[in-house]
Order: structure tokens, then C-alpha cells, then sequence
């Protein structure tokens, strides 16, 4: 089993000093940033850095609180560690956090609407393509729930 450790992205730039030094990780820590002075800030529903074997291999994250019920994720494997089986651990570990919090929240992902590696990701942790939505920042997008094991 592979193992990761999510590491939450704290409110403020100055708080997350492990992440600023690092070339994979400050980009998107600024924008998470930026994202919670949008959303909020609500442990467990912030963004995490994914770390394995002592080294940071992607990111990953709650698009924010639940709202209406649902909650949406997002995740990404940085450069050198795709194609190891590793997003497919961010993601459980994702749905195991928003399970673990709230049994009866609805899990959501996009992605982009065709086969892909995120696809294949979210359909090997149950998730079932729901069909195309048009999602604000990112037009038509596929959308995908994740769906109990009978």
C-alpha cells in the first residue's frame, strides 16, 4: 500500500514556511491562499499537500465547505510522480476525510471531459461520471460523485 500523509495548507502565506522554499509546492500554496480569502478557511475543508516517503508529490483539497449537502475535491500529483498509483491515494484519502466528517456528504470531482488520468482515478475510488456541467471557471467539465459500495 502506498502510503501518504496530507499535510493542511494553513490560512495565511506566513504560516506555511515548509511550503514557501519549495519549487513544487509555492505556486499552488499562493493560490489556495488567495482561494480561502474567497471560500473560508474550515478544517477539515481546506486544501493539503500530499507527502510520501518524506517527499511533497501533489496537492490536493476540498473546493471549499459543503454546501447544499455536497462538497467537491480536487487533487493533482506533481511532475515525477504521476502514473504511480499515488492520486489515486490522495483521492481515498480525500473521501475518507469528508466521509469520516460528515457520513452524509455528497463527494463531487471534475474533470475535463474526456478520458483521463483523473478519470481513471476517480473511477477506481468509486466515483461515477454523473455527465458534462458547466463549471464557472473551467466551461464544460465532467462531473463525478462518489457512490457507496453495495
Amino acid at each position: 500500500m502506498i502510503e501518504i500523509e496530507l499535510i493542511p495548507i494553513k490560512e495565511r502565506l506566513e504560516d506555511n514556511g515548509e511550503f514557501l522554499n519549495h519549487p513544487e509546492c509555492k505556486g499552488p500554496l499562493e493560490m489556495t491562499i488567495l482561494f480561502y480569502a474567497k471560500v473560508g478557511y474550515r478544517i477539515p475543508w481546506i486544501g493539503y499537500y500530499a507527502r510520501s516517503k518524506g517527499e511533497f508529490v501533489g496537492v490536493a483539497g476540498f473546493k471549499g465547505k459543503p454546501v447544499d449537502g455536497k462538497v467537491e475535491i480536487a487533487y493533482g500529483t506533481f511532475e515525477g510522480f504521476q502514473n504511480a498509483g499515488l492520486g489515486t491515494e490522495i483521492c481515498r484519502q480525500l473521501v475518507v476525510l469528508a466521509r469520516e466528517t460528515d457520513p452524509s456528504v455528497r463527494i463531487l470531482a471534475r474533470t475535463l471531459p474526456r478520458e483521463n488520468y483523473s478519470t481513471k482515478v476517480l473511477r477506481k475510488n468509486g466515483f461515477r461520471c454523473l455527465g458534462k456541467v458547466v463549471d464557472p471557471d473551467d466551461g464544460k467539465v465532467w462531473e463525478w460523485e462518489f457512490v457507496l459500495p453495495v
